[in-house]
């Protein structure tokens, strides 16, 4: 019998950043996995019961890294260096779904990737909750291994 995989056992990796630690892959949400093809309308001289309608190119949502916060963390300087510097540095990102023994199921890449939004939760004095820093990332495209 099939049983659809979890969505709590993950990976990610980024390829071509070597000064990661242990701690700057393990994020607590990974979302934005998913492509649209829009439709473009176009209406034919003289025929008036249809318009064809075009496919336009593929639409990618951003992606969206969740974690809680790192006090030092090689991803977080990657990001200061896009929005200081104005220094960009595109990597692949691979997003990988594990089964219950930690071997892979499915991966994506996510090719030219760099960062584009990063936000802190707020903090609280009334709630007993983790900082959480959320990471926006925009791609050219991606694929599904």
């Amino acid at each position: 019998m099939y049983y659809p995989p979890v969505s709590f056992f993950f990976n990610v990796e980024f390829i071509g950043l070597d000064e990661l630690t242990d701690n700057d892959i393990r994020f607590q949400e990974v979302s934005g996995i998913n492509a649209e093809i829009s439709t473009e309308e176009l209406k034919e001289g003289g025929e008036n019961r249809f318009v064809h309608k075009l496919p336009r190119p593929a639409k990618y949502n951003n992606l969206v890294l969740k974690r809680g916060m790192l006090t030092d963390s090689g991803l977080i300087d990657w990001f200061k260096n896009a929005v200081e510097n104005f220094e960009f540095k595109p990597i692949t990102i691979k997003v990988t779904l594990l089964d219950k023994e930690g071997a892979p199921l499915s991966s994506w890449n996510f090719v030219n990737a760099y960062p584009v939004k990063w936000n802190v939760s707020s903090f609280d004095a009334k709630k007993n909750e983790i900082v959480v820093d959320t990471i926006e990332i925009v791609y050219k495209y991606f694929s599904r291994l």
